[in-house]
């Protein structure tokens, strides 16, 4: 008998464990790489949701399905934004604004673990200064959470 109630109790373990949900989300910071502070920086987290497939369409060689959904209709309006300071200043690159973004940045992702979020994965990207006529650059990293 123990061994049957035994079996039930791992059985229902791992059946629960198997048909658990996982849902990620997106938290992107966004810091200026601007020469002399001109830039903007941020941290930004979506506060709706979206389905990819409304604004999925499907092509083959037979048919040409388009999704008539509009570019306008994919954007988020409800998002949170928070300040992050600038790489640069008018002296050239700032350590201090970089440090204080890190711990905005710690803070963030403190307050997500605390929400019960785990951080699943983090890739960053740098489009930077391509030579004498461009000033532009951004410094752009994701945080992908998952619960």
């Amino acid at each position: 008998m123990r061994k049957l109630i035994f079996s039930a109790i791992l059985f229902l373990i791992l059946t629960l464990d198997i048909n658990a949900q996982v849902e990620y989300k997106v938290i992107t910071s966004v810091e200026s790489i601007v020469p002399a502070g001109l830039g903007r920086s941020r941290i930004i987290s979506s506060e709706e949701e979206r389905d990819y497939k409304e604004f999925t369409s499907e092509q083959t060689e037979d048919d040409n399905t388009r999704n008539k959904s509009k570019r306008s209709d994919i954007r988020v309006k409800d998002f949170e934004e928070t300040k992050l300071l600038n790489f640069y200043n008018l002296g050239g690159i700032r350590f201090q604004n970089i440090a204080a973004n890190d711990a905005m940045i710690s803070s963030k992702i403190n307050a997500m673990i605390n929400e019960g979020w785990e951080l699943a994965f983090v890739t960053s990207a740098v489009e930077s200064d391509s030579g004498k006529d461009d000033g532009n650059g951004i410094f752009i990293t994701r945080y992908i959470f998952k619960q």
